[in-house]
C-alpha cells in the first residue's frame, strides 16, 4: 500500500525544504513503484510562491488524505503558520493520525507552537537555537544535530538536513538498500548521521568578546590550550574567563577547544592523504585514541568511518552521469 506523504508550505517558504526531501521521496519511488504519494499543502489551494519567488502549486491541506508522514517546511514565512490556528489544528490532526510528523529547519517552530514538541526532543538551524529556546523552553532542544527523531516526532536542521531526515525516513520503510540508491542518485552522503554537528564551530561559538581568542585557538591547536593558557592570551585570569566564557559561548573552553579540533581534524581527513596518526598530532589531540573518543562525542562515527564516507562521496560526485 503506498504512504501519503505530505509537504506543507506557505507563502516565503524555503523552496529547498520541500524540494529536497519530495526529491528523495520521489527517487524512492522509481526504485519500489507504487511506496508513496506525494503531496504538496497548503492552508490556501493554488500557486504559493517560496522566499526566492518561485512557487510550488498545493492543494488545501483539508483536503488532504489521510497522510502516512506530515513534513513542515521552514523559511522565512513560518512566523506566519506559527500563529495560524487553523495550519496548528491540522498539525495536531495529522499528528494523532499519522505515523510521522516532521519539520525541516524552522518548519520546528510550528510544531512546536501546536504544543505537539513539549517535552520532546528536537532540533531546528542553528542560527534560531537561541530565538527557539527562548520561545519553546518546554522543547528539549538539541541545538548540534543534523536530524532528531523522537518517537514519531522527527525533525531536521537547516535546509539540505531535510534531505538526510527523508533518506533515514526512507531507510526506515523500504531498506538501507533503497535509501543507498536515492542518495547515490542525489549524489549525497548515505547519509549524514543525525548525531553529526550542523555548523562551524567558529560560526556557533563567535559574535562577542572572545572572538579573537577562538581565532587565534583555531590557528594553534597543536598547543595545549590549557584554561590557564586561554586566559592568559585573554589577559585574564583563569577563574574569570572560564566563567565569561561559558557565559558568552555557551560552551566551557575545554569543549570549545575540542570542537575545534575535530572540526580541524575532519577536515584533513576529507582533503589529505595523512595518516589518522598524523591528523591527531596536528590538531592537538596527540594520539588517535583520543581523537576517536572526541569524534565520537561529535559525529557519532569514528575518523576512518567520516573519511571512508567522504571517499564514496567524492568518487560518485566523479562518475555520477548527470540527473535523469
Amino acid at each position: 500500500m503506498a504512504r501519503d506523504i505530505g509537504f506543507l508550505i506557505f507563502p516565503d517558504f524555503q523552496l529547498l525544504d520541500a524540494a529536497g526531501p519530495i526529491a528523495a521521496f520521489e527517487i524512492a519511488d522509481r526504485f519500489t513503484p507504487g511506496a508513496y504519494r506525494l503531496h504538496v499543502l497548503a492552508r490556501e489551494p493554488g500557486r504559493v510562491a517560496s522566499s526566492s519567488g518561485a512557487a510550488m502549486y498545493a492543494a488545501a491541506f483539508e483536503d488532504a488524505p489521510p497522510l502516512d508522514t506530515l513534513i513542515v517546511s521552514g523559511g522565512e514565512g513560518t512566523r506566519s503558520p506559527a500563529i495560524c490556528e487553523a495550519t496548528l489544528a491540522f498539525a495536531r490532526a495529522t499528528f494523532r493520525t499519522a505515523r510521522r510528523t516532521a519539520s525541516v529547519c524552522s518548519g520546528t517552530y510550528v510544531l512546536a507552537a501546536a504544543g505537539l514538541l513539549d517535552g520532546r526532543r528536537a532540533t531546528t538551524h542553528w542560527r534560531r537555537s537561541k530565538d527557539f529556546q527562548r520561545r519553546y523552553p518546554a522543547v528539549r532542544l538539541e541545538p548540534d544535530r543534523i536530524f532528531v527523531q523522537d518517537g514519531s516526532l522527527w525533525s531536521s536542521a537547516g535546509i539540505t538536513a531535510g534531505i538526510d531526515m527523508a533518506l533515514a525516513m526512507i531507510g526506515a520503510d523500504l531498506g538501507e538498500d533503497i535509501a543507498r540508491g536515492v542518495a547515490q542518485q542525489l549524489v549525497v552522503y548515505h547519509r549524514r548521521p543525525g548525531g553529526q554537528s550542523q555548523f562551524s564551530a567558529l560560526l556557533e561559538m563567535q559574535g562577542g568578546r572572545f572572538d579573537d581568542l577562538l581565532a587565534w585557538a583555531r590557528e594553534n591547536l597543536a598547543l595545549p590550550l590549557t584554561v590557564d593558557q586561554l586566559a592568559q592570551q585573554a589577559a585574564m585570569s583563569p577563574r574569570n574567563f572560564a566563567r565569561l566564557f561559558a557565559m558568552e559561548t555557551g560552551s566551557t573552553p575545554a569543549k570549545a577547544v575540542e570542537r575545534l579540533r575535530v572540526e580541524a581534524a575532519r577536515a584533513l581527513l576529507d582533503s589529505q592523504p595523512l595518516q589518522v596518526e598524523d591528523v591527531a598530532l596536528e590538531t592537538g589531540f596527540g594520539d588517535p585514541e583520543r581523537m576517536r573518543r572526541a569524534f565520537l562525542r561529535t559525529f557519532g562515527q569514528p575518523p576512518q568511518a567520516l573519511r571512508r564516507a567522504a571517499r564514496s562521496v567524492r568518487s560518485a560526485l566523479e562518475t555520477s552521469p548527470g540527473p535523469s
